[in-house]
C-alpha cells in the first residue's frame, strides 16, 4: 500500500478550498469508507505485521521513534506495547535520547520507527544509524522506497491516502492496533503483567471507573 507524497498545502489546495462543509464531509467519509476497507484487505492478506510482531516479542529491549505526527503513533504504540511487555522505551529527547540509545545497542534490541510522508530527517538519520550499528529496525511507513526502506529488517507499509489536507491516519491506526494486539498475544508473560497493572491502577486509584485507558 503506497500513497501519493504531497504537502498538506498542495492537499488543501486540491481537496478542500472552495468546498462547501457538507460536499467536503461527505468527500472525507466516502474515502474513509474505501481506504478503510482497503487497509482490511490487506491486512487480512500480507503478513508483515506478524513478522514485525515476532521480532518484537523477541527483542530483550525496545525502543521506538517518530518525530511530528509520526511521534503520535510511536507514542500510543509504546503505551499499547508497555501494558503487555517491559523493555519499552519512547526515545523521545526526554525518558529516552537518541544519542544514548546508539551508544549502547546490545545483543536483542530493537528500534520501531514510525516514518510516514515527508519523511523526518531526524527520525531517518537516528534509525540508518542505528541500523549501520547492527540494530534490528521495524519499520512503519506509508511507500516502498522510503528513506529507511533499504535498512529495515521488516517493514510495515500502509496507506495513508486522504480527501482532506491531512494525510489519513486511518490505516496508521488499524495497523498498529494490529501489531501491537499480535505482540502481546505472542508474549508469555503478558497476560501476568496486565493483572499486574490492573491491580496497581486500583492500588493507586488512577481512574475514576472502568476503562480500557493503559
Amino acid at each position: 500500500m503506497t500513497s501519493p507524497r504531497s504537502t498538506p498545502s498542495e492537499r488543501f489546495d486540491r481537496n478542500v478550498q472552495r468546498r462547501s462543509a457538507q460536499v467536503l464531509k461527505q468527500r472525507v467519509l466516502e474515502q474513509q469508507r474505501t481506504e478503510f476497507e482497503k487497509a482490511l484487505a490487506w491486512a487480512a492478506e500480507q503478513d508483515a505485521i506478524e513478522r514485525a510482531a515476532a521480532l518484537i516479542v523477541s527483542a530483550r529491549r525496545r525502543y521506538l521513534i517518530g518525530h511530528g505526527k509520526s511521534l503520535s503513533y510511536a507514542s500510543m504504540l509504546a503505551v499499547d506495547l508497555s501494558a503487555g511487555l517491559s523493555g519499552v522505551h519512547l526515545v523521545d529527547g526526554a525518558s529516552a535520547r537518541p544519542l544514548d540509545v546508539l551508544s549502547d545497542i546490545r545483543q536483542g534490541d530493537l528500534l520501531i520507527a514510525v516514518s510516514m510522508s515527508r519523511y523526518r530527517r531526524e527520525t531517518v538519520d537516528v534509525a540508518s544509524a542505528y541500523a549501520r550499528r547492527g540494530g534490528d529496525l521495524v519499520l512503519i511507513t506509508d511507500a516502498d522506497d522510503t528513506p529507511l526502506s533499504a535498512h529495515a529488517t521488516a517493514g510495515i507499509v500502509i496507506g495513508a491516502e486522504s480527501a482532506s489536507y491531512a494525510n489519513s491516519p486511518t490505516s496508521v491506526v488499524l495497523a498498529l492496533h494490529l501489531l501491537a494486539t499480535l505482540t502481546i498475544a505472542s508474549s508469555k508473560g503478558a497476560g501476568r503483567r496486565l493483572r499486574d497493572r490492573d491491580d496497581l491502577a486500583a492500588e493507586l486509584g488512577l481512574y475514576t471507573g472502568d476503562t480500557d485507558e493503559t
